[in-house]
């Protein structure tokens, strides 16, 4: 078996849509699964998300959805929902679902039914709050559990309105926590035959990534500030204007404060009893960051990057995505990977394995396109 494909044999049924299952199921297609993707007759609704459009779909969907296999389903039609069942019982070893509360179940299509009639079956269900408490039946989206879950509260500059990461993080990293979930329940049943039903949810994910906030909130009983580009507890640790862009050092210890003040010429900061250990920094943080930010803006982002890096100091310009995309670094990891057909360029599994990052097998999938192939019928 093809060591970047550690999945191959492996089918998954994807009742998704939108970001967190659909994300979940692009990472198992790119660890080799059979990944298909069960959508309602109008298609998921990212496929609209746009513009822009690329090649037949918003980008955000083509984005999620390489190395699929799409079938179009009506949910209302026994039929068709006896045929998607039938092969889910007969076929599938992972069911991800991320419809709305209730709604799998209804249709027959649940946790609790699908591993009782194919014990072997790892059912994974990605939520909005969880499997309990007065939440659960709630729906969700990402900026709502940005919001509920505290990440906003911490995100952004103080004295500014709360602002969201613009990334769809709690989204793709209930995804992610899916995905690791499934892996741990394969491992499992291979030892015990049978599969589980995994829960994972966008706010248990939030509260994931609350976890240094939770416990600083907690030993001190004071509510975590907005640290713009910095963070709490380490100082200094943040970005930088420059004269002509913008730089963050990380001078994370009191070893690469004494180097960071030696390449700004104030060497005496290191000695001096406001700045001397972290602690100190982080008391008087407010005085150091302006004596830092005047230096930092008398010279350009690339003149302060060789000093620092000849010093010894991690730092990092701020970069755009087409700099990201065309640095070096990107090419040489070989992350930007091209569908079969040359039409797509999209960014590949963070994972390698042996050395080979898993190339992707199949560009996103039109609409239905495969619906005589697993359903035996037509789109």
């Amino acid at each position: 078996m093809n060591a970047a494909a550690p999945l191959h044999g492996i089918t998954v049924v994807e009742l998704g849509h939108s970001v967190a299952a659909p994300f979940a199921g692009e990472i198992l297609g790119d660890l080799g699964a059979r990944v298909v993707k069960v959508e309602k007759p109008e298609g998921d609704d990212a496929r609209k998300w746009g513009p822009p459009w690329w090649e037949g779909a918003s980008a955000i969907f083509q984005s999620l959805n390489r190395n699929k296999l799409s079938v179009a389903v009506d949910l209302r039609d026994a039929q068709a929902l006896a045929r998607l069942r039938r092969f889910i019982i007969d076929e599938a070893d992972i069911v991800i679902q991320n419809m709305r509360p209730g709604a799998a179940a209804a249709q027959g299509l649940g946790a609790a039914e699908l591993t009782e009639a194919a014990p072997r079956l790892v059912y994974c269900n990605l939520g909005a709050f969880g499997a309990a408490g007065p939440l659960k039946d709630r729906p969700g989206y990402d900026p709502l559990m940005q919001a509920f879950g505290g990440l906003m509260s911490v995100t952004g500059e103080e004295g500014r309105l709360p602002v969201r990461v613009n990334t769809s993080i709690m989204d793709m990293g209930c995804g992610m926590w899916s995905v690791i979930g499934i892996l741990a329940a394969l491992l499992r049943r291979t030892a015990t035959g049978r599969g589980c039903i995994v829960d994972a949810s966008l706010f248990e994910t939030a509260l994931a990534w609350m976890t240094t906030h939770a416990a600083t909130y907690q030993a001190s009983r004071e509510l975590p500030k907005r640290a713009g580009s910095g963070t709490t507890g380490i100082v200094p640790y943040r970005g930088y204007a420059t004269s002509d862009g913008f730089l963050v050092v990380g001078a994370a210890n009191d070893k690469l404060f004494a180097l960071f003040a030696g390449v700004l010429g104030h060497p005496e900061w290191a000695e001096d009893p406001r700045f001397c250990t972290n602690p100190d920094r982080v008391a008087h943080q407010d005085a150091l960051y302006r004596l830092i930010e005047e230096t930092m803006a008398t010279r350009s982002t690339a003149a302060w990057t060789q000093s620092l890096e000849a010093a010894g100091v991690p730092c990092a310009p701020l970069q755009t995505i087409d700099a990201v995309l065309a640095h070096p670094q990107t090419a040489a990891l070989g992350m930007v990977q091209e569908t079969p057909d040359g039409l797509l360029k999209l960014l590949g599994l963070p994972l390698s394995f042996d050395g080979e990052r898993p190339p992707i097998r199949r560009r996103p999938p039109a609409l239905g396109e495969h619906n005589a192939e697993i359903l035996g019928e037509s789109p």
